[in-house]
Protein backbone atom coordinates (compact mmCIF):
# COMPACT_ATOMS: atom_id res chain seq x y z
CA UNK A 1 0.00 0.00 0.00
CA UNK A 2 1.27 3.37 -1.11
CA UNK A 3 0.46 7.09 0.46
CA UNK A 4 -0.45 9.28 -2.48
CA UNK A 5 -0.42 12.86 -1.81
CA UNK A 6 -3.63 13.26 -1.27
CA UNK A 7 -3.23 11.18 2.12
CA UNK A 8 0.09 12.87 3.02
CA UNK A 9 -2.10 16.08 2.85
CA UNK A 10 -4.22 14.69 5.37
CA UNK A 11 -2.05 13.64 7.40
CA UNK A 12 0.30 16.84 7.88
CA UNK A 13 -3.16 18.80 8.19
CA UNK A 14 -4.00 17.06 11.07
CA UNK A 15 -0.56 16.76 12.57
CA UNK A 16 0.40 20.65 12.46
CA UNK A 17 -3.37 21.96 12.78
CA UNK A 18 -3.70 23.22 9.18
CA UNK A 19 -6.41 22.91 6.96
CA UNK A 20 -5.62 20.74 3.62
CA UNK A 21 -4.85 23.65 1.35
CA UNK A 22 -1.97 25.59 4.01
CA UNK A 23 -1.30 21.79 4.19
CA UNK A 24 -0.98 21.02 0.47
CA UNK A 25 0.37 24.08 0.01
CA UNK A 26 3.30 23.52 2.39
CA UNK A 27 4.17 20.06 1.01
CA UNK A 28 4.67 21.83 -2.57
CA UNK A 29 6.51 24.52 -0.62
CA UNK A 30 9.14 21.87 0.95
CA UNK A 31 9.19 19.37 -2.43
CA UNK A 32 10.03 22.61 -4.34
CA UNK A 33 12.60 23.57 -2.32
CA UNK A 34 14.21 20.30 -2.46
CA UNK A 35 14.45 20.33 -6.11
CA UNK A 36 15.26 23.67 -6.66
CA UNK A 37 18.61 22.99 -4.02
CA UNK A 38 19.30 19.36 -6.66
CA UNK A 39 19.21 21.52 -9.61
CA UNK A 40 21.51 23.69 -8.06
CA UNK A 41 23.55 21.11 -7.54
CA UNK A 42 23.15 21.64 -3.75
CA UNK A 43 23.09 18.75 -0.94
CA UNK A 44 19.65 18.74 1.18
CA UNK A 45 20.62 17.37 5.12
CA UNK A 46 17.34 17.20 7.76
CA UNK A 47 18.84 15.37 10.31
CA UNK A 48 17.62 12.38 11.88
CA UNK A 49 15.67 11.61 8.48
CA UNK A 50 17.99 11.73 5.62
CA UNK A 51 20.08 13.40 3.06
CA UNK A 52 19.08 14.40 -0.68
CA UNK A 53 21.97 14.64 -3.36
CA UNK A 54 22.34 14.56 -7.37
CA UNK A 55 25.01 11.55 -8.32
CA UNK A 56 26.50 10.93 -11.60
CA UNK A 57 26.07 8.50 -13.99
CA UNK A 58 28.54 7.10 -16.29
CA UNK A 59 28.37 6.05 -19.68
CA UNK A 60 27.33 2.89 -20.41
CA UNK A 61 26.40 0.15 -22.89
CA UNK A 62 22.92 -1.48 -22.11
CA UNK A 63 20.34 -3.77 -23.88
CA UNK A 64 17.36 -3.33 -25.09
CA UNK A 65 15.21 -6.00 -23.42
CA UNK A 66 12.64 -6.38 -25.89
CA UNK A 67 15.00 -6.80 -28.68
CA UNK A 68 18.11 -7.78 -27.11
CA UNK A 69 19.91 -5.00 -29.35
CA UNK A 70 22.84 -2.88 -27.68
CA UNK A 71 22.52 0.39 -27.07
CA UNK A 72 24.47 3.60 -25.20
CA UNK A 73 23.14 4.44 -22.66
CA UNK A 74 24.24 8.63 -22.11
CA UNK A 75 26.06 10.17 -19.08
CA UNK A 76 23.47 11.75 -16.63
CA UNK A 77 22.38 13.08 -12.93
CA UNK A 78 19.94 11.34 -10.82
CA UNK A 79 18.56 12.15 -7.75
CA UNK A 80 19.87 10.32 -4.76
CA UNK A 81 18.16 9.63 -1.18
CA UNK A 82 20.40 8.53 1.82
CA UNK A 83 18.20 7.41 4.73
CA UNK A 84 18.86 9.25 8.50
CA UNK A 85 19.73 6.85 11.75
CA UNK A 86 16.55 8.13 13.51
CA UNK A 87 14.24 7.22 9.66
CA UNK A 88 16.30 3.57 9.92
CA UNK A 89 15.44 2.91 13.21
CA UNK A 90 11.93 3.88 12.91
CA UNK A 91 11.51 2.01 9.77
CA UNK A 92 13.63 -1.28 11.57
CA UNK A 93 11.24 -1.22 14.45
CA UNK A 94 14.24 -1.14 16.67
Amino acid sequence: MAIGKTELTQQVAEEAGLNKAQAGRAIDAVLNSITQALQNGEEVRLTGFGNFRVTQTAARTGRNPRTGEQIQIAAGKRPAFSPGSRLKQAVSGQ
